[in-house]
């Protein structure tokens, strides 16, 4: 495959995944607010890390990317 395809679909990829994160903003979805979220407030910082979130994510990315393979 050269350069030029493998841009284009990871191009179309984005996109996809852009229109789906909007869409499921607009939904009652409280990705970022899980349960397992940290969040620390300090005086003048605030620390945040969605601990949960980011493996909801890659679980659903793995299970997806696992199915294509199995294709």
């Amino acid at each position: 495959m050269n350069l030029g395809r493998l841009l284009i679909y990871c191009g179309v990829a984005l996109i996809v995944l852009g229109v789906i994160v909007s869409a499921l903003s607009r939904t009652s979805l409280p990705l970022g607010r899980l349960p397992g979220d940290i969040q620390w407030r300090g005086k003048n910082t605030t620390f945040y890390f969605p601990l949960m979130t980011c493996i909801l994510i890659s679980l659903i990315g793995s299970l997806i990317l696992w199915l294509i393979n199995r294709r």
